[in-house]
This record gives C-alpha cells, sequence and structure tokens, in this order.
C-alpha cells in the first residue's frame, strides 16, 4: 500500500518534475566503511562499480544537455577505477558543469589514495561529506571505531587546501541522526557543529545540511532488528509537511544507477523503482531519455519518501523549510 501517494491525492497534491538541474550519479556500492544507517548497504565487499563504458555513454548524453551540475555518490564514489576519468571527462565539457562529490572523508586517508583531495581541489569539485556527529562516541558507532578521528584529519586536510575557506572550494558536511528520530533544528546544529569544530580541531566548513534517515536498506535492518520499524514509520507519516514538496530532490534531479539505469532519486534507486517505457514493458537507461521533455513527468513514490517531507523536510541540500 503507498501510503504517500494516498496522502498526496487526499490533499489534493501532485510530485511531478522540473526542470532538471541535477544529474546525480551512484557509480557503485563499493565503500571503505559499513554504516548502519547506509540506505545503499555499501561496503568493502560489494563488487558494482561503473565501467568506463557506461561514463563514456552518460557523458556523451549529458554533452547534449544544459544540466548544470553533477553529483557523484556511492559508496564510496572515490573507489571506482575511474572516478578522475569521470571528473575530467565532466570538465572538459562546454558549457562548463559543477561537479559535487558525496564524500565519506575517511577514504581521502586511505593508502592509493593520498593525492585524491589535492585533485579534487586542482578541479574545484564542491565537496559534500558525511560527519554525522561532532562528538566520536555517536559517529563511531553509526560508522565504525575511529572514523571520527579520521573524518577530522581529513577536514583538517580539506583546510589546509582552501576547502571551507576559499570561494571556490565548498565544503558542507551531512547530519544523519544517529538513531529512529528526526533530525533537530539545522540552523540550531549547524551553529553548534561550526563553534565545536572550530573549537575542538580548527575545523571550518560551509554549511551542514540535515538528512533523515529513511526506513530503506540497512537503516530499515537496523529497525526491524529493534522493532522500532512500525514506530519510526509512524513517526514520518505524523510528521507529513505539504510545505516540503517543492523543494524535494527529485523534482529537479535525474538518478542514474552504476548501470546507467534511471530513477527519480538514490532512494527509489535502491528499492529497484527504475524508470520505464511502453506501459512499463521497458526499463529505461540514461542514454535513452530526453532531458527537455521531462517536465510534468509523475514521480514515482512509495512509503519511503514520507522520511523526505517530514518536519523541515530533507534533500540533497538539507532541510527544505
Amino acid at each position: 500500500m503507498n501510503r504517500f501517494a494516498e496522502r498526496l491525492a487526499a490533499d489534493g497534491l501532485s510530485l511531478r518534475h522540473t526542470r532538471t538541474e541535477v544529474l546525480q550519479v551512484n557509480v557503485g556500492k563499493l565503500c571503505n566503511l559499513t554504516c548502519v544507517h547506509c540506505h545503499v548497504n555499501a561496503g568493502p565487499k560489494r563488487k558494482e562499480i561503473m565501467t568506463r563504458e557506461t561514463i563514456d555513454r552518460i557523458i556523451e548524453w549529458l554533452a547534449k544537455t544544459d544540466i548544470p551540475t553533477v553529483d557523484l555518490t556511492g559508496g564510496a564514489p572515490e573507489m571506482i577505477p575511474d572516478f578522475r576519468y569521470f571528473i575530467e571527462r565532466v570538465e572538459s565539457l562546454q558549457p562548463h558543469r559543477h561537479i559535487i562529490d558525496r564524500c565519506n572523508l575517511t577514504i581521502l586517508l586511505e593508502h592509493g589514495y593520498e593525492d585524491l583531495a589535492p585533485f579534487l581541489a586542482k578541479n574545484k569539485v564542491e565537496i559534500i561529506a558525511s560527519m554525522p556527529c561532532y562528538s566520536p562516541e555517536n559517529v563511531n558507532a553509526q560508522r565504525g571505531e575511529g572514523v571520527f578521528e579520521g573524518s577530522i584529519a581529513a577536514l583538517q586536510m580539506l583546510n589546509s587546501l582552501g576547502y571551507g575557506t576559499d570561494p571556490d572550494l565548498p565544503l558542507h558536511l551531512v547530519y544523519n541522526p544517529v538513531g529512529p528520530f528526526l533530525p533537530a533544528l539545522q540552523s540550531e546544529l549547524e551553529s553548534d557543529y561550526k563553534r565545536k569544530l572550530k573549537e575542538h580541531f580548527g575545523v571550518v566548513f560551509n554549511n551542514l545540511y540535515t538528512l533523515a534517515n529513511l526506513p530503506i536498506g540497512r537503516f530499515a535492518s537496523y529497525l526491524r532488528h529493534n522493532n522500532k520499524l512500525d514506530e519510526y514509520m509512524e513517526l514520518l507519516i505524523q510528521a507529513f509537511n505539504p510545505a516540503t514538496l517543492d523543494g524535494l530532490m527529485c523534482r529537479n534531479t535525474i538518478s542514474v544507477g552504476w548501470r546507467g539505469e534511471v530513477y527519480d532519486c538514490d532512494f527509489n534507486q535502491q528499492l529497484g523503482m527504475q524508470w520505464s517505457d511502453n506501459g512499463g514493458n521497458k526499463l529505461m537507461f540514461v542514454w535513452e531519455i530526453d532531458a527537455r521533455s521531462l517536465e510534468g513527468r509523475e514521480i514515482m513514490t512509495g512509503n519511503h519518501c514520507f522520511g523526505c517531507t517530514a518536519g523541515a523536510g530533507s534533500s540533497c541540500g538539507g532541510a527544505i523549510v
């Protein structure tokens, strides 16, 4: 039962695609971490990664569009063999496209990735980095022992390159709750983060984005194991805020999987809610769609959509209202 669709219909609301402003590409599920909250179920043993052939097909398609932003995510997107190649191909396009790397920070310290941070800075890649708390206890509980310390060291290294201070090198952090509850007010959390990280570690950054954990993937398993899935779903449903709909990422974003398949968002991607054509008989890939014809396209929804529309809402850029 799609209770989210029912709620929209009951309120006379709809959720449709607008002009595409972001191409978000999930290049694979390989990651150096195994985080409790991960909706992708990413980890060190995952084999799903994007090939160079798929990258080339995406770039060829992207070059024919006016989509201004390419948002790379994973897993740890930096771990695919052709990560730098992907960025260099995007950088070569005219007109210029803005590139975002969704980074877990610790990958910047791994053996073989020592030159990655300078590479990102050289190419003026915006970094959006996971940092679920400013205390080691909460971060290590969610992401693994020693991750907090590694994250701080990576942030200090990024700061030394100009990230967080140079206007051309934006550095944003992402907060996810460590349990089955909604994020606190984004502006207040950002103030706390900036004060604590600067005071204790000398770390600076631009913005904090608060994201609700969606009840899918590894976080859904965590909720089931603790008999809290129904309770958390009810929390999201009761907190539904129609004012968040206009700012949802699915409205101006095309989500692409590691094989080139296309979805409305990264969460739909992990649930296998792939775009299809011919009455649902043909699954679609990004190089088969016309980016100019998407305005007004109805977005595929499910009960998980209550996660993005609860309270202040959450999108790839944090709280919505």
